[in-house]
């Protein structure tokens, strides 16, 4: 990581924030660290970690300052922009987790927050598996932010609000190689590679094969066969229809615990 990660937070109880407050005193000991971000700070907040329960989270991300910050909630109804979700009660090891995973830190986290910190809430598994096995993660490679943002909402309209972002096929390919997804909605134009170079890697055999969703506008007969012969489940246009994109992404829901097919949607014409 090795510089100060700014964190705003929004919500939470006093022992939460008691936990939280803790955890960044440790995290003052390794490379970075992390500072609760304050008016004063130098910077704006690069995440906002939002208390689904309190009544000002979603206002947070309305304002010009929030703009550009990674989002993290805790609680039900997850809005579309979030980048992780977590559950009460709050397992602060794997929240510091995901954030380290973020911004380049490495995850080896090892706190002990004090029999006073809620320990039932706080301490640590023996070991910290990346993600819980309950929380199927999706991607989305798009290089248009709110091509992004609406694809992240249907997501969430089938219960998959932990997604990842990319805004070019090689940062896709590279997340893909790093960590397991059931689904991986893919923007055919994109930089570096096309959708087909990403559609072939995210197939191939190793720790991820998503289901892929490539979008590509006027898709020809040519183009189905192709997606058809490399592993796709369907070929939607761009933008794609939503009640199509909702029965493919709920197909994808119900089997994410199965060997998932392969999505495809069309991006725009140049």
């Amino acid at each position: 990581m090795g510089q100060r990660v700014f964190v705003k937070v929004v919500g939470f109880s006093a022992a939460e924030r008691h936990a939280l407050n803790t955890v960044f005193r440790l995290a003052e000991e390794r490379q970075g660290s992390y500072a609760l971000w304050v008016p004063e700070a130098p910077e704006p907040p690069a995440l906002l970690l939002l208390d689904g329960e309190s009544p000002d989270a979603r206002a947070e991300l309305q304002l010009p300052l929030s703009q550009q910050a990674k989002v993290i909630w805790v609680g039900a109804n997850a809005p579309a922009q979030s980048w992780r979700v977590f559950q009460r009660p709050i397992v602060w090891p794997r929240v510091i987790y995901a954030i380290d995973s973020l911004f380049g830190e490495e995850a080896n986290v090892d706190l002990d927050l004090g029999a006073e910190t809620d320990a039932m809430d706080t301490q640590p598994p023996d070991t910290l598996p990346p993600e819980p096995v309950s929380e199927p993660r999706a991607l989305v490679l798009s290089a248009d932010r709110q091509q992004r943002l609406y694809l992240r909402a249907r997501l969430a309209l089938v219960g998959l609000t932990n997604v990842d972002e990319a805004e070019n096929g090689g940062d896709a390919v590279e997340l893909a190689r790093r960590a397991s997804y059931v689904v991986a909605i893919v923007e055919h134009r994109t930089p570096t590679v096309d959708g087909w170079f990403v559609l072939k890697r995210l197939r191939q055999p190793g720790p991820s094969r998503p289901a892929v969703i490539l979008t590509k506008a006027h898709a020809s007969i040519v183009d189905r066969l192709r997606a058809w012969a490399g592993g796709a489940a369907a070929l939607l246009a761009t933008p794609p229809d939503p009640a199509a994109l909702d029965v493919a992404l709920r197909r994808v829901a119900a089997e994410h615990e199965q060997p998932a097919p392969t999505l495809v949607v069309p991006s725009a014409s140049p």
